[in-house]
C-alpha cells in the first residue's frame, strides 16, 4: 500500500476545490458586468469534477480554443479571452503549469458557461441598455454563490484535515520502525 496515494488524492481535491473557489469569486466579483469583451453580459461559471485521472486533453483543449474567462486590467474576469484563466485552471489541476500529467482522485474537467439567460432590468441611463430602456445583468445569485463558496471552504478544509492525519500516521509508521 502507497503511504502517500491518500496525500496526492486529498491533494488533487484540495486543487479542484481551490479552482472552484476562484471560480465563485469571478461570479461574484461580475455579478454586476453588463458587457464584456464580446458584447453580452458575464454568464456565471460552473465548474465540473470527474473522479478518477480526469481528462489530459481538456487542458489543452481549454487553452487552444480560449474557452477560460481572462482578467481584465481592473481584474476582473469578463469571458472568454485569453489563456490567463486557462493558466489557472492548468496549475490547479494539475499542481504545476505546463505538466499535463493530472494527480489521482477529483479532477477538474471543465468550467463551464451557465445557459441560463440575463436578467433585465429596466434603467434607460446606463450605457448599455437597450432601445426599450432595459439592461441584461448575468443572472447570478449571491447567496447561492456564498453557498458554493463556502462547500468549496469546508471541503478544502476537510481535505487538509486528511492530509495532517496521513502525515501523522506515516510519522507513526517510521517510530515503529526505529523500534
Amino acid at each position: 500500500m502507497n503511504l502517500f496515494g491518500m496525500m496526492e488524492t486529498s491533494g488533487g481535491a484540495m486543487r479542484a476545490e481551490r479552482m472552484r473557489a476562484e471560480v465563485v469569486a469571478a461570479n461574484m466579483a461580475n455579478a454586476e458586468t453588463t458587457r464584456t469583451v464580446d458584447g453580452r453580459p458575464y454568464h456565471r461559471q460552473h465548474v465540473v469534477f470527474a473522479a478518477g485521472q480526469g481528462d489530459p486533453g481538456f487542458l489543452s483543449s481549454m487553452i487552444s480554443a480560449g474557452n477560460a474567462a481572462s482578467p481584465t486590467s481592473t481584474g476582473m474576469l469578463i469571458g472568454p479571452g485569453t489563456a490567463s484563466m486557462s493558466n489557472t485552471i492548468a496549475t490547479a489541476a494539475t499542481g504545476q503549469t505546463g505538466n499535463t500529467a493530472l494527480a489521482p482522485g477529483v479532477q477538474i474537467t471543465q468550467v463551464v458557461e451557465d445557459p441560463g439567460k440575463p436578467l433585465m432590468r429596466y434603467d434607460p441611463s446606463h450605457p448599455d441598455a437597450d432601445a426599450n430602456g432595459y439592461v441584461a445583468y448575468p443572472d447570478i445569485n449571491p447567496v447561492a454563490e456564498m453557498v458554493d463558496l463556502m462547500g468549496a471552504t469546508r471541503a478544502y478544509g476537510l481535505n487538509s484535515s486528511a492530509v495532517q492525519a496521513e502525515k501523522g500516521m506515516i510519522a507513526s509508521s517510521l517510530e515503529i520502525g526505529k523500534a
